[in-house]
């Protein structure tokens, strides 16, 4: 991919280039931060859903970048029991604030995709108590 156009910031000392691949880094950790979400889809090009690792923060982000604009595309995978339309709207609010913040781009759109919910694994063994028996 190809940065930002020279146009897009220069100042008295030089140009600011942003790279796509870091306005999808943000936008996909930005993603992550929302209560409800368990992680990250490849989407449909990949076949597989997969969980957010550490080494791929952008996976499941796709942007488009103009000089002054972007259009983000998310792909998600939401923990069973959230209300899906108010964590897709979460995650439209929380990517558009962060990069406008942190690029200065006017974010016109966030797509939010869910492919995917999951049940949260729940260790049982923290709720019995051993100790304590209701018959003697």
């Amino acid at each position: 991919m190809s940065t930002i156009p020279n146009e897009f910031e220069r100042t008295d000392i030089g140009e600011i280039q942003i790279a796509p691949e870091v306005i999808e880094v943000i936008a996909g950790l930005a993603t992550v931060e929302i209560k409800g979400v368990a992680g990250m889809s490849g989407g449909f090009a990949g076949g597989i859903a997969e969980l957010l690792g550490r080494k791929n923060q952008s996976k499941g982000v796709k942007v488009e970048v103009g000089q002054r604009e972007a259009a983000i595309d998310v792909s998600v995978i939401v923990e069973y029991g959230y209300r899906l339309p108010e964590v897709a709207t979460q995650i439209q609010t929380n990517v558009k604030r962060s990069i406008e913040n942190m690029t200065g781009l006017t974010v016109i759109e966030v797509n939010v995709h869910i492919h995917d919910v999951i049940f949260k694994v729940v260790d049982k063994s923290e709720d019995v108590d051993v100790s304590h028996h209701r018959v003697k």
